[in-house]
């Protein structure tokens, strides 16, 4: 037996008004809109925005505010091109589903495996990094806060897909109480003199240098840092299998986007650069410590470190959370092993989760070893790895609109603005951004890791074709229901 195309899973005699029906998936829909909502903005905001900007606003000064806008406009885009295939089909697979829909089966593949490989890299990171938050306040190793972390969220995830949604909607809570506070604080020195920041004023916008202090080239080379500031905004679309009213939840999450960019990085930057000067921050420390400590607020250091605690940890819960659904659906269609796509009996993919969280534990032991060089290699894989993904999704929905221009698939009700121009303008900026990595050490170590990578990629491709050359077939949504009910599942 072949494996079909997914369009010809899909109904094409359908009226262009109605949107294609998915086969039950036999996940719970245990994630509100409330959850949800929280989702989709923590999953916009990271150490990127409270760590990272530190050493970009030292390299473009406030023309950083102008390489935040332009990846945040590239970034919706993305996600509403992922929206309309979404509310044309909501799968928990999502990109590798569509991927393998409208560009094959190796697409699919190759969609599935990279997107595991960034968030289980991405949490080899983070885990780590929260063992360090951790020994601000207390002499303990990184690796045991590491591990115990990895425990406890593999736990949680493990539970019910309700509790990973509640620990998200918390740790949401947390980064975007500090950044309003920070925002308001900000103003409140702005106008009323609050505070004893030296010479607070928006003037610091363009009085010292200029809004390109270092020149354009600068300026643009600072948009590789601000991209991956953006990732895990495009996790939302993995939790359409298990949100309830998917299509009107998800494109409520999806509208909102802009907003979010727009108060919690231009609104932050714009008050963070007011407060003082660009010249006052630097790379390594967190620029809202630098403003909190301007100001006169006491233990701004501790505060953020906090903050960043939780950014970690709220990464790596997604990261557990995406891991073993994206398994499921590769085992679903038959390219990963058939056993991690069984559900558990609380309706959570269990050895998905359980096999990506034990490639984590090796990241602890990778990283207590060579701290350094190795680690950097693993880390890698999310640089590159994430822009393939954004780019699929991109075509992806390039072709279904075409089709839908045909007449061979229906159409979604919930459209892309500006398509089909805006899809192949955030191409180009994905491809920009490629160009970009190699003027840098550090993005032609992702470029040649990435390359790595994709051979991997090429070489499992092949291992499978040869050993099971027909597959098991299908959509993860026509196996979801035989799998779920055969492990236990509820729906």
């Amino acid at each position: 037996m072949t494996i079909p195309d997914h369009q010809h899973l899909t109904n094409t005699s359908t009226h262009p008004s109605q949107l294609a029906t998915p086969e039950p998936e036999g996940y719970a829909r245990g994630l509100s809109s409330r959850t949800i909502q929280m989702i989709a903005i923590g999953g916009a905001i990271g150490t990127g925005l409270f760590y990272g900007s530190g050493g970009a606003i030292a390299q473009a000064g406030p023309a950083l505010i102008l390489s935040y806008l332009a990846a945040g406009l590239a970034m919706f885009v993305v996600m509403r091109a992922l929206g309309e295939l979404l509310t044309y089909r909501p799968v928990s697979g999502s990109f590798a589903e569509y991927a393998h829909e409208f560009l094959g089966r190796f697409a699919g593949f190759a969609t599935g495996w990279t997107y595991w490989a960034v968030w289980v890299s991405t949490c080899m990171a983070e885990i780590t990094v929260a063992g360090k938050y951790i020994e601000y306040w207390f002499d303990i190793q990184p690796w045991i806060t590491a591990l115990v972390v990895l425990t406890v969220l593999f736990g949680a995830n493990l539970i019910s897909v309700r509790l990973f949604g509640e620990a998200e909607f918390w740790f949401s809570a947390i980064k975007i109480t500090a950044i309003v506070g920070m925002i308001l604080i900000g103003i409140g020195v702005l106008t009323i003199g609050f505070g004893h920041a030296a010479h607070p004023s928006v003037t610091n916008l363009w009085a010292d240098g200029g809004v390109f202090p270092h020149g354009f080239g600068q300026s643009l080379m600072t948009l590789q840092i601000v991209l991956f500031a953006y990732v895990g905004v495009e996790l939302v679309g993995v939790t359409a299998g298990e949100a309830r009213d998917p299509k009107k939840t998800l494109r409520k999450a999806i509208n909102t986007l802009p907003v979010r960019i727009g108060l919690f990085y231009i609104g932050a930057l714009l008050v963070i650069m007011s407060v003082a000067s660009w010249r006052n921050f630097q790379s390594g420390k967190s620029p809202f410590v630098e403003v909190f400590e301007q100001i006169g607020i006491p233990a701004a250091a501790g505060i953020i470190n906090f903050v960043l605690l939780t950014a970690a940890l709220s990464s790596c819960n997604s990261g557990i959370y995406s891991t073993g659904r994206m398994l499921r659906s590769l085992s679903l269609r038959g390219e990963a092993p058939a056993r991690v796509g069984t559900l558990s009996s609380r309706a959570v993919p269990f050895t998905g989760i359980s096999l990506s969280a034990g490639v984590m534990v090796l990241g602890v032991v990778v990283n207590a070893v060579s701290p350094d060089k190795a680690f950097t290699y693993i880390t890698s894989v999310s640089t590159v790895g994430i822009i393939f993904v954004w780019a699929v999704i991109l075509v992806c929905h390039m072709i279904y609109r075409s089709r839908v221009t045909d007449g061979t698939l229906p159409a979604s009700d919930y459209r892309l603005p500006g398509a089909p121009v805006t899809t192949p303008l955030a191409l180009g900026f994905l491809g920009l951004v490629v160009v970009l990595l190699f003027f840098t050490d550090s993005g032609r170590t992702a470029l040649a890791v990435g390359a790595v990578w994709a051979g991997l990629v090429c070489v499992g491709y092949a291992a499978l074709t040869r050993l099971a050359p027909a597959g098991r077939g299908g959509s993860s949504s026509q196996h979801a229901a035989e799998q779920g009910t055969r492990s236990g599942g509820t729906q």
